[in-house]
């Protein structure tokens, strides 16, 4: 009897967890509001841009130009940030990066400034409204995206639905699904994941040249998980992993900025 009855406990624990991670998946995967502690108190750098998507959403953004008059064939740099990211920030990192070119970056969806809930589709469908947003208002210039941790499936779902003239992704994976199951093996994500987001597939027959940066000893984005998109991207022009670095310490490498730098070269070179 006292068998039965620890079994059964031990059931209703285990599927009490089960359910738990299923209502608690968004907030585990979208954190929105540990990227909006990180808002500049006030006005911050660049131009403040705002849309509406068609369910009436505003989405704000920010333009930060670049730091001289760009040369005409200097690709906008488009940037999409890790989970934790605000926006503002990854603007800022990335005018630093490539103080050249003009970067515009839009908060996700449900991180404030912006408005609405994110979830993965909302991410990339998203993901088109700025890119035509951006065309709209700086003309048919080119555009490089740059997708970091969980942005890079934002970006290649961009690059899949319209002309970019180049790629970067950093610490990027294959699949978020198989991403998951790869922190969760002991639960049944594959039914329960709600957040679909599959860039190995979407790049597989892709011309858009690709650069991948990856973190040698990176426990968030498991380097198998890069390994296997690596296999799927259709045009790898650069890959470089950065040794003994982690998810989080690559960006204070300067071998991180010298291959981003590389890798911009080389998208520049592609746009020229």
């Amino acid at each position: 009897m006292w068998l039965s009855k620890l079994i059964a406990g031990v059931l209703i624990a285990y599927f009490g967890i089960v359910a738990l991670a299923f209502v608690m998946q968004n907030r585990m995967l979208f954190p929105a509001q540990l990227a909006s502690s990180q808002q500049h108190h006030g006005e911050g750098p660049g131009d403040r841009l705002e849309l509406v998507t068609p369910d009436g959403v505003h989405l704000k953004g920010v333009h930060i130009a670049a730091a001289k008059e760009p040369d005409k064939d200097a690709p906008i740099v488009l940037g999409f940030g890790g989970n934790a990211w605000n926006g503002e920030v990854a603007a800022t990192y990335l005018h630093a990066l490539y103080p050249e070119h003009d970067v515009v970056v839009f908060h996700y969806r449900g991180y404030a400034p912006s408005q609405g809930k994110p979830t993965a589709k909302d991410l990339l469908s998203d993901s088109l409204l700025v890119f035509d947003y951006i065309e709209n208002r700086f003309g048919a210039r080119p555009v490089v995206g740059v997708g970091f941790s969980i942005g890079s499936g934002v970006a290649a779902h961009l690059a899949a639905n319209r002309q970019l003239d180049g790629l970067i992704l950093v610490t990027p994976f294959d699949s978020l699904r198989e991403l998951a199951v790869g922190h969760f093996p002991w639960l049944p994500v594959r039914w329960l994941f709600r957040h679909d987001m599959e860039p190995g597939s979407e790049l597989n027959e892709l011309s858009t040249p690709v650069a991948i940066i990856a973190a040698e000893n990176d426990n968030i984005v498991f380097p198998n998980r890069t390994a296997a998109l690596r296999q799927q991207v259709g045009n790898l022009v650069l890959d470089r992993t950065i040794a003994n670095a982690d998810h989080n310490n690559i960006y204070d490498r300067a071998e991180f900025r010298e291959a981003m730098a590389e890798a911009m070269a080389l998208m520049s070179g592609n746009a020229g």
